[in-house]
């Protein structure tokens, strides 16, 4: 019997979103190698358009750049300055698609040839709905990559037209306090974040919206090799444990992450689970604590946000329950925190 292909169990990505960042820090004066070496990842490969970049590794150097410069909407930024046509085949195969509705639909089935961490679907109805799921990748780590993709959709959408096409709205599911002016400006449309999806939405007649450089015979060309590029770019859903994050993540303002209840929207039993879990050297109660950890450190970082809201988002019923466990975790309280931060930022300001 002949053995099928091992499968890739590590979502990866062309890297343009890293290597805009590399560029941006290198403009800024900032030392990168650090940024790199704490992101696994070398100069080598950011340097060389050729390699593809792990997802998480992608992540985590928004991340630090970000913090670095410091620009809190530094996906946003980039995404506004790249050329879409860097984007490849997946923008020619789009962009030679004749209606919008046509050319959203190749970009959801065919947008893991640029990135394999993320699904994008598309669903029309009254309206059409193009969703963003994590797949192998930790949806609370990231807010850089998610608001670049969003912003470079509606470039697409507007650039593929050749109208000024807003959505009727954005949902995101990380945290915001409030937007800048112009960043509202551009989006040109409510957005939710805090939300249980990844979605930007458009009224349903723009899909039969006809795009500029329709081209039908380049189109069917361009799907073949998509479809051949596809082929080569199948993996696994990833682990168990990033499944369990994804899924506890937008229950926990409403109290409702509890282990049955997760069990059941991934489609297993709480023992399944639970054996799963242990098979990846790991406890639900571990994953919460650490979850509750990482997103109360982000949370804090807004100073907007009450405290008695962040107690609320990591789903503790008291304010004083929340301090107590923080505490626990960290050997500070969140308003120490809090203050650091605020000296941080003020340094660099």
């Amino acid at each position: 019997m002949r053995n099928k292909p091992r499968l890739n169990s590590i979502p990866t990505a062309t890297g343009g979103i890293a290597r805009a960042a590399y560029a941006r820090a290198l403009h800024a004066g900032l030392d990168v190698g650090p940024l790199l070496k704490s992101s696994n990842l070398t100069s080598h490969q950011i340097k060389n358009s050729h390699f593809r970049l792990p997802v998480t590794n992608q992540i985590k150097f928004l991340n630090l750049v970000a913090d670095e410069l410091p620009d809190p909407f530094l996906g946003i930024q980039l995404a506004e300055g790249i050329d879409l046509r860097e984007m490849g085949l997946l923008y020619y195969v789009v962009a030679s698609s004749e209606t919008l509705g046509n050319a959203l639909r190749r970009l959801a089935r065919y947008s893991s040839i640029n990135n394999e961490g993320i699904r994008i679907t598309c669903h029309e109805w009254k309206d059409i709905r193009v969703q963003f799921e994590y797949v192998g990748v930790a949806r609370l780590s990231d807010r850089h990559q998610i608001e670049f993709f969003v912003v470079t959709l509606l470039r697409i959408c507007r650039q593929l037209t050749n109208l000024s096409l807003s959505p009727r709205s954005v949902k995101l599911a990380h945290r915001r306090t409030e937007l800048p002016p112009g960043i509202k400006k551009m989006f040109g449309c409510n957005v939710a974040f805090g939300s249980s999806v990844d979605e930007v939405v458009y009224p349903g007649l723009a899909k039969n919206i006809s795009t500029v450089n329709a081209d039908s015979y380049l189109n069917a060309l361009l799907v073949r090799y998509c479809e051949e590029a596809l082929s080569t770019r199948r993996m696994h859903s990833g682990a168990w444990r990033l499944k369990v994050e994804n899924a506890i993540v937008p229950l926990l303002p409403h109290g409702q992450a509890k282990i049955g209840e997760i069990a059941q929207r991934l489609g297993v039993s709480v023992r399944t689970l639970t054996r799963l879990l242990a098979s990846e050297g790991c406890t639900y109660s571990e994953i919460l604590d650490a979850l509750r950890v990482d997103l109360a450190k982000r949370y804090l970082q807004e100073q907007n946000l009450p405290l008695s809201e962040v107690a609320w988002l990591l789903g503790f019923g008291e304010v004083s329950t929340f301090f107590h466990a923080f505490k626990r975790w960290t050997g500070k309280t969140p308003n120490q925190v809090r203050l650091e931060e605020t000296a941080i930022l003020s340094d660099v300001a």
